[in-house]
């Protein structure tokens, strides 16, 4: 008995033995993996500091310091950053009630032909507003931006470029130029890290309500699966967007927006190496910044957005193509719910170290806040914000057949660009009927304006959506749509009246504003 239980006693210290040793192995196996990931991580953000190309900022988005800076004002090709504005705008024609989520897109020869990489939909087709921006934040579709440039512009990529340009200067962005809607190389077009940082926090101000898009990972588009380009969301904890962008001229770039543990930031690396440089770089400057972030601040918004100008561009739903079905978009990673932040003055120059550690990759977690206030009154806001572009509009009748728009040349110097903004022309649905057309002003006395849309009931939509989120400021106002004729277009003016004096309708706008809807008072 003795010896055979110094058998099993042999045996069983073997096996433990056996496992221990393999269980360290694994452990060491492991660590190996992980300490070569901090070193490459490592080695890249060195390459990065070297790179004649490189520019990049870190501001914190509550306080509106810039907590570091390289060649942070230096002009630089944006790439496919270029959709973050192509986006804004679109976030800008929804909030507006111009255009609807499930509104047709058309493709015209000039959409279809651009350069990968595209949705791939046919001159004649169409996708939904919705399928257009998935396409944007996810493949970063240069079609599907040019589709809707075209859209917002009456027709014209080059005529909607030159309202992105206007609108990134009255953003306070004034070394951006845009010369086409999705970042393909144009040598006109050039931007700065510090005005990407800017367009970036003024996304999440300004759009609470669609900004989650930008945290898709995927969606289904037809029978395809697309899956999102920016590596760092899902992987790195807080990053909710935004945007990825390379041309071998521009390199490649990066926006990111970071929301964790009450700290906000957003991150701009312009002129990558590569794609793993660029999101290691990315990385540290997270690990080295964020908590360096402030956990306070963040109730005045520092970036202010441009009130909207009553009937600017109106892009009522194009006539779809016959026998051509739009293809249906179904999200497969949800996007994040809205977020809230305050919104950085980018122009305190400011230059850290490099950082030099690897942020810890985990589950995406985002902080919430109170919607931004359009005005701020915080000190660090020194640069006063340019007067809003003015608009004309004239009226565009869409063909069947969009003819292509002839492109801005390649060749033009920035210096030599023009940023002038021509009349806008709109494109327009069949108009209605002149008996359709309402002589009723809706009541007298001081009226708030939400909105200018097509038609009476998207007019109406508009304001019952308004009307739940003004709260009790609005629990007495009567809504009305005020119809009124531009060129030969039917088109409603979408209100509030019942207001006792100025004061009550001035309050019921604040009051909408806190919500994220723009809105104007006036005497009627």
């Amino acid at each position: 008995m003795q010896a055979k239980s110094g058998i099993v006693s042999r045996s069983v210290s073997s096996v433990s033995s056996s496992r221990s040793g393999s269980f360290f192995a694994k452990l060491m196996a492991i660590l190996s993996v992980a300490l070569t990931v901090v070193l490459v991580d490592s080695v890249n953000a060195e390459a990065e500091a070297a790179n004649s190309k490189y520019a990049g900022i870190v501001v914190d988005a509550k306080t509106g310091n810039v907590l570091y800076s390289e060649n942070a004002d230096r002009l630089q090709y944006p790439a496919s950053l270029t959709k973050m504005m192509t986006i804004y705008m679109t976030f800008e024609a929804l909030e507006q009630g111009r255009i609807r989520l499930d509104t047709p897109v058309p493709f015209s020869a000039h959409a279809a032909a651009q350069a990968p990489t595209k949705l791939g939909v046919r001159a004649g087709g169409t996708i939904t507003v919705e399928q257009g921006i998935l396409g944007l934040v996810t493949l970063s579709a240069n079609d599907a931006a040019t589709a809707l440039g075209e859209m917002l512009g009456g027709g014209s990529e080059d005529r909607f470029a030159q309202l992105m340009t206007a609108k990134a200067h009255a953003l306070g962005m004034t070394r951006t130029t845009y010369r086409n809607a999705n970042g393909l190389p144009n040598t006109a077009q050039m931007t700065t890290a510090r005005d990407q940082a800017r367009l970036g926090i003024a996304l999440r101000q300004h759009f609470p309500q669609y900004y989650g898009y930008f945290s898709t990972r995927a969606f289904k588009f037809g029978t395809r699966t697309i899956r999102s380009h920016n590596r760092l969301v899902g992987s790195v904890r807080g990053v909710d967007g935004i945007k990825t962008g390379y041309t071998r001229a521009a390199g490649f770039n990066l926006v990111s927006s970071v929301q964790v543990d009450g700290k906000s930031i957003v991150g701009v690396v312009l002129g990558g190496a590569s794609t793993p440089a660029r999101d290691a770089q990315m990385r540290n400057l997270i690990a080295t910044y964020l908590p360096k972030a402030s956990s306070r601040g963040g109730s005045s918004a520092l970036i202010a957005q441009a009130a909207p100008a009553p009937e600017m561009i109106v892009t009522p739903a194009p006539v779809m193509p016959q026998k051509v079905q739009p293809q249906v978009a179904k999200t497969i990673t949800a996007a994040q719910p809205p977020i809230s932040a305050a919104a950085a003055d980018l122009s305190l120059p400011h230059k850290g170290p490099l950082p030099d550690a690897r942020y810890q990759a985990a589950e995406t977690e985002v902080a919430y806040a109170e919607t931004a206030q359009p005005k701020s009154d915080n000190p660090l806001v020194a640069q006063p914000m340019p007067a809003p572009t003015k608009v004309k509009t004239t009226t565009f009748k869409q063909q069947a057949s969009l003819a292509a728009p002839k492109p801005a040349p390649a060749s033009l110097r920035p210096e030599q660009a023009d940023t002038a903004v021509d009349n806008v022309t709109t494109a327009s649905t069949t108009a209605a009927p002149a008996s359709a057309a309402s002589t009723d002003n809706g009541p007298s006395g001081w009226v708030v304006q939400v909105g200018v849309s097509p038609s009476r009931q998207m007019a109406m939509d508009l304001l019952e959506s308004a009307k739940t989120k003004g709260g009790k400021a609005l629990a007495s106002a009567k809504p009305f749509a005020v119809a009124y004729a531009a060129g030969g277009d039917q088109l409603y003016r979408a209100r509030f009246g019942g207001f006792d004096d100025q004061r009550d309708a001035v309050n019921a706008c604040k009051a909408l504003k806190k919500a994220g809807i723009k809105c104007w008072a006036a005497a009627q």
